[in-house]
């Protein structure tokens, strides 16, 4: 069957075993994106389909990074490296006090009682996390609620603040590790309560919209 779907012209068909690859006459992906003729977007969506990540299966979707790390500067200089996160750490070694505190301290203990030693106890990227940046998004909303078991979130947990995202993902908490969607570059209507949804009212009396 695949190769008789290969048969047929497929104008926007991409054999990624020959652009991984490259030839003499023809650059890989990462070749074009070093040399410019891709975007960081084009890229990394390029790796995320090699990776089998796919915004057809919420349990593989797409991972984007964080790249700020600064979302409480009323103005960023975009060509002042203070302003951007780390990207050689993953999420969870961005604090080094929490990534010591938590995680290493952790493995360390396994390796000593002779368990199968490991950082994270969670994903980068999970249906959750994913649900949970789309929640104001239909039909997303629908699929968050029956996550959810047939409601919102409680309105403290609900994804309402960016900087309270890099906060807990990148230093405050210890079970949170994530990484971004490409609705955050692509897609800013996500972050719209197009549909009036009443997600609640947090402890502080803030409504969630």
């Amino acid at each position: 069957l695949y190769d008789k779907i290969l048969s047929f012209d497929l104008p926007n068909h991409m054999d990624y075993e020959r652009e991984v690859a490259g030839t003499f006459i023809r650059m890989s992906i990462t070749e074009k994106w070093q040399k410019g003729y891709i975007s960081n977007l084009e890229y990394l969506m390029h790796l995320n389909t090699l990776a089998g990540r796919s915004f057809n299966d919420l349990t593989q979707y797409p991972v984007f990074p964080f790249v700020l790390s600064d979302f409480e500067s009323e103005e960023i200089d975009l060509s002042d490296p203070a302003f951007y996160r780390d990207l050689n750490l993953p999420m969870g070694a961005i604090s080094k006090e929490r990534f010591e505190r938590h995680y290493q301290m952790k493995y360390d203990m396994q390796l000593e009682t002779g368990e199968e030693p490991f950082m994270y106890g969670t994903h980068y990227s999970n249906l959750g996390s994913v649900l949970h940046f789309l929640i104001r998004l239909a039909p997303f909303s629908y699929y968050f609620i029956e996550f959810q078991g047939g409601s919102f979130d409680v309105p403290d947990r609900s994804f309402h603040s960016i900087l309270q995202t890099w906060r807990l993902a990148s230093s405050l908490s210890s079970a949170d590790v994530k990484e971004l969607i490409p609705s955050f570059y692509i897609l800013p209507e996500f972050l719209e309560n197009l549909n009036s949804y009443d997600m609640g009212v947090m402890q502080r009396g803030t409504e969630i919209s």
